[in-house]
């Protein structure tokens, strides 16, 4: 594939999704969702951060399509949207560590 397969849209959305992963705590958070659902509440427990920070951070995920959410009673509960997510951040993790 080259620049020329590639279109303006494809182009600034794969930046807007790298973007999205510029930011530690989002990281942290998809981190955390590697092998299973969780709830803000945990999210929050396990980052150490108020489920405030973690809401917002939740939303910008679910917006890049990186994770998403179901209902159980009155908990929602958030995963990976699929293991593209878990790919990406293992490539990316395999990458810095050659150097």
């Amino acid at each position: 594939m080259t620049i020329i397969d590639v279109t303006e849209n494809e182009l600034y959305d794969l930046a807007e999704l790298f973007k999205t992963f510029g930011d530690s705590t989002r990281i942290k958070i998809l981190y955390v969702l590697f092998d299973m659902e969780r709830s803000v509440g945990d999210i929050a427990d396990k980052l150490n951060m108020t489920q405030s920070a973690i809401s917002h951070q939740l939303k910008i995920l679910k917006q890049a399509h990186l994770i998403k959410s179901r209902r159980d009673g009155k908990t929602m509960l958030y995963s990976l949207d699929d293991d593209h997510v878990k790919t990406i951040i293992d490539m990316g993790k395999q990458h810095i560590e050659e150097k």
